[in-house]
């Protein structure tokens, strides 16, 4: 081989090795990228997977515990809304403690948990005299707190815009009056309807269960829905939901109402009004049941009777009634959720806080539960409730309205009744009439 075949073979390896040198070069990164890219992806994938786990894990504790509850009895159900309530007080009033904090405004804070508990004192102080009258009207300091409880709650409200005024700073008035309604509009959207809530409790536990049930019903079959038939977006606030998800949620949410009330309707604990707050699942008393619980005959209009081939329907009226509160829980409720999502989106955050593992906050998972609550109230007072009157109401109202000789001639007329209906003998009669006038 000649000098200039070898000189010219050298070169053609030198360039063919850059040449390798140089595709090796250029595919380092390219490699380098695709595995950073795979790794990410996996890391996506499992913090999905451990967001869905964790999700479903408090899911069950919290299904769990919504049981428990309801079997410890009307006080466990009242102290959990209570302490719900105060929960999302704490979170929404929290998104503004921030910004108060850097203007250096003075007991902003403080102001805002003295009219939780003014507002507190005065909605759910009167259920709280009505079952504890015994041991209140037997304290002589205690039964002034009872007597005077209107006059006390509105001192105390008093107080709180007096030193609201007292604390204005020059430079941020606009700010801390923006903060005064932001408090004011928590405490009607928030505690206001807690304290509806509770009367519901009072009224018998279906009340808050059933309410409560469509609620959730609604909320988990408008996800399935949504993420089977879903196309038309609903509501820009929350570009997920879709109209499909919402009347779909609506027709299944319609039958579970008829199905839980057929069952929960069957249960003197559940529909029976609260006595005492010591009732729990397994020691209650029986009632008499109201007339909605009760199967009733309906006469089937003439149109339908010759294809129905029937002329009366036998059916219990809260089935009717379930329906009613089906239809606000998927049509009207859902919004108490989209005015939380858009609240969250005015102050730039995901979840109102992180008080359940995987779910966000107490305001996340109450938002419906406080509108739906507060239209079962008021459907309750307007078309279901008897308006009993039992001995608690008629001693309440006579202690905090009659004074003390009143109330003697009212125990006198009453003595004397029982007389005449030989209820008691003459004997007693007199000898009690006469250590009343002694």
């Amino acid at each position: 081989m000649s000098e200039k075949e070898l000189q010219s073979k050298t070169v053609k390896k030198d360039v063919q090795e850059i040449s390798n040198a140089s595709e090796k070069i250029t595919e380092t990164p390219v490699v380098a990228t695709k595995e950073i890219e795979t790794k990410i992806v996996n890391n996506d994938k499992e913090k999905k997977k451990q967001a869905f786990i964790t999700r479903t894990i408090w899911t069950i504790v919290m299904i769990g515990y919504f049981f428990g509850v309801i079997a410890g009895g009307h006080l466990a159900l009242i102290a959990t809304v209570f302490i719900f309530q105060t929960l999302t007080f704490k979170e929404i009033i929290a998104l503004t403690s921030e910004p108060a904090r850097d203007k250096n405004i003075p007991y902003n804070k403080s102001l805002n948990w003295y009219f939780l508990f003014a507002s507190v004192y005065y909605l759910d102080g009167e259920s709280f005299i009505h079952f504890f009258q015994e041991t209140i009207y037997s304290n002589k300091l205690l039964s002034i707190l009872a007597i005077h409880h209107k006059l006390i709650s509105y001192s105390l409200f008093i107080a709180g815009f007096i030193f609201f005024v007292w604390t204005l700073k020059k430079g941020f008035y606009k700010f801390q009056f923006a903060q005064l309604c932001i408090t004011h509009m928590t405490l009607i959207l928030v505690v206001f309807q807690s304290h509806l809530i509770m009367d519901n409790i009072l009224n018998g536990i279906i009340w808050f269960v059933l309410p409560c049930s469509l609620v959730i019903v609604n909320d988990i079959f408008a996800y399935l829905c949504g993420i089977t038939f879903g196309k038309t977006q609903l509501i820009e606030i929350s570009p997920k939901k879709t109209v499909e998800g919402f009347v779909g949620a609506w027709i299944f949410t319609g039958i579970s109402a008829s199905i839980f009330s057929h069952f929960v309707s069957k249960s003197n604990y559940l529909i029976c009004p609260a006595e005492n707050l010591s009732t729990t699942i397994f020691d209650f008393p029986a009632c008499d049941p109201n007339p909605v619980f009760i199967a009733q005959y309906y006469q089937v209009p003439k149109d339908l009777v010759e294809y129905l081939n029937v002329e009366y329907l036998m059916f219990k009226p809260i089935y009717f009634h379930a329906a009613i509160l089906a239809t606000f829980a998927s049509l009207i409720a859902p919004f108490g959720g989209f005015f939380a999502s858009g609240l969250k989106r005015a102050f730039g955050i995901k979840d109102f806080g992180d008080t359940i593992p995987g779910h966000g906050g107490v305001t996340d998972r109450m938002d419906c539960q406080f509108l739906m609550g507060s239209f079962a109230y008021l459907y309750y007072q307007t078309f279901i409730s008897t308006h009993s009157v039992n001995v608690g109401t008629v001693l309440q109202m006579a202690v905090i309205n009659l004074t003390v000789p009143q109330l003697i001639q009212l125990i006198k007329s009453l003595l004397k009744y029982l007389h005449n209906s030989s209820t008691i003998d003459e004997e007693t009669y007199s000898k009690i009439v006469e250590l009343l006038g002694n």
